[in-house]
């Protein structure tokens, strides 16, 4: 078990999840730019598949890629390391803010800052959506990039639940993987 390394995760998820405002979505670019271009801890495939997975999981983006970003570098104790990691700043952000809430609610200048960070936190979002979609046009792989259009169209034009869209992806990805593996297997045998 190398402890530089789960301490330079732990160190990571916590300085990551302290300074990113605005939910999940914004803190997916940040991960990227840290474990993949920065690190080289994770390479640019794995980590789309990452986050793949934290969305369709239950739970918070930031705190479910902190999970598999965790259980990729390091197993369980990668887990534990980027959980705390992810979770201690906003635990101590929210109970700070609980405290002050009345004061907060009526003062115009947090109120002005909280209006100028949901333009930033907008920007991030579209800059995370440009970065998925060109790493999976990047592929070139055309079943990916119809997934791709057609789950923006059933969610965004037609607003089928994410859940249902989520289930199909799924669905044509175990069956397109079971058809992969057996022709893989009718190739070597």
């Amino acid at each position: 078990m190398n402890t530089d390394k789960i301490k330079k995760l732990f160190i990571s998820t916590l300085y990551l999840s302290t300074f990113t405002f605005g939910g999940g979505y914004v803190i997916i670019t940040l991960l990227k730019k840290k474990f993949v271009d920065e690190l080289h801890w994770i390479d640019e495939e794995e980590i789309l598949d990452l986050v793949a997975i934290a969305q369709s999981s239950p739970g918070p983006i930031a705190v479910n890629g902190s999970i598999v970003i965790g259980y990729k570098i390091a197993g369980i104790p990668g887990i534990i390391s980027a959980t705390l990691g992810a979770i201690i700043p906003p635990f101590v952000i929210l109970s700070v803010v609980s405290l002050f809430y009345q004061a907060f609610k009526t003062n115009f200048v947090i109120q002005a800052l909280l209006a100028g960070m949901k333009s930033g936190v907008g920007a991030v979002i579209i800059s995370v959506v440009y970065d998925m979609a060109c790493g999976v046009a990047g592929t070139r792989d055309f079943v990916l990039i119809g997934i791709m259009v057609l789950g923006f169209i059933a969610n965004y034009c037609l607003h089928i639940n994410v859940i249902y869209i989520i289930l199909a992806v799924a669905t044509v990805g175990a069956v397109r993987t079971a058809i992969h593996e057996a022709t893989r297997k009718r190739v070597h045998a």
